[in-house]
């Protein structure tokens, strides 16, 4: 069965005219349930995680003093998001999420957050939306309870996994990809252990060509035993942060290109959500609902 992690503390609003649509977190499992793609009982709701999870990441001073809110306005600024106790303990209840999935993952094949992604925080920093990297603190929870001992990390949004690739910058156990636009946020990008960075304007053919040679070669060479997937859909063309030329259809494939490696290869595989910001709203969470439909098809 496919388990997604979803709890109403996603919808957190934040200010009027905020950039950031968070309705996406409602609207996106409301779309699955309507069109039959899921039922109330693929969904958990998950909670918040003992600290000690987070701190197998996250340095210990800023992880309390976002805690306690009193990052300095500095720091506060560059995570972009107004910071709340709420919006703390949303980013915390993502990372529970994103570390159960990995779980049913185990079991399953796959599984699915209906947030995370958030690849832009550091070990002691948050950026650009992100203030925990939930895929991160999945890869330790499940190295530190021997679950996984090798994991790839396939970072497919439009904007580089800079945090990720910092937090596993000398660990040879995590192998970071991440494949991105060239002249997209951040400016000043990080060192993955591939990056592929790709030209404004990017065509659905070009993408996937680049694509369809590289991963089944780079699962080949690390011999993964858990992949997490940062399906962003931040690479369409209608995207106001991106600047890419895919189309829906293309990033369609490009997941079922991903999906049916990982099937093929019988590596478990959990996928984060990461970024989508199209100017209409429905566009973004059919991008999104793509994703989860083409795992129920091909692993259920």
């Amino acid at each position: 069965m496919l388990k997604i992690a979803y709890h109403p503390i996603y919808k957190h609003p934040l200010p009027e005219g905020h950039r950031f649509p968070m309705e996406k977190y409602e609207l996106l499992p409301q779309q699955l349930r309507h069109e039959g793609t899921c039922t109330a009982t693929n969904f958990f709701e998950p909670e918040k995680p003992n600290d000690k999870y987070v701190l197998a990441v996250h340095e210990p001073e800023y992880y309390y003093d976002l805690v306690n809110i009193t990052l300095d306005q500095r720091a506060a600024r560059k995570i972009g998001f107004p910071l709340s106790e709420v919006l703390v303990e949303r980013e915390v209840i993502i990372a529970d999420g994103t570390m159960k999935a990995s779980e049913f993952a185990l079991k399953y094949g796959i599984a699915m957050n209906i947030a995370g992604g958030t690849h832009h925080a550091y070990t002691n920093r948050g950026e650009a939306f992100c203030l925990l990297n939930d895929q991160a603190i999945g890869t330790r929870y499940l190295q530190n309870n021997g679950l996984a001992k090798k994991l790839l990390i396939v970072d497919l949004d439009v904007h580089q996994g800079n945090g990720t690739a910092e937090i596993f910058q000398n660990d040879p156990s995590v192998f970071t990809f991440s494949m991105h636009g060239k002249s997209n946020y951040p400016f000043k990008k990080e060192k993955s252990d591939l990056d592929i960075p790709l030209e404004n304007d990017t065509t659905d053919k070009t993408y996937l060509n680049i694509l369809k040679k590289t991963l089944p070669k780079l699962i080949n060479a690390q011999q993964p035993d858990f992949i997490y997937y940062l399906c962003g859909v931040d690479v369409i063309s209608s995207d106001k942060l991106g600047k890419l030329g895919m189309t829906i259809e293309g990033c369609k494939e490009r997941d079922r290109f991903v999906l049916q490696t990982c099937k093929n290869a019988d590596i478990p595989v959990m996928c984060s959500m990461g970024g989508g910001y199209s100017p209409d709203i429905k566009t973004i969470v059919n991008a999104h609902a793509n994703t989860f439909r083409l795992a129920q098809e091909i692993f259920f």
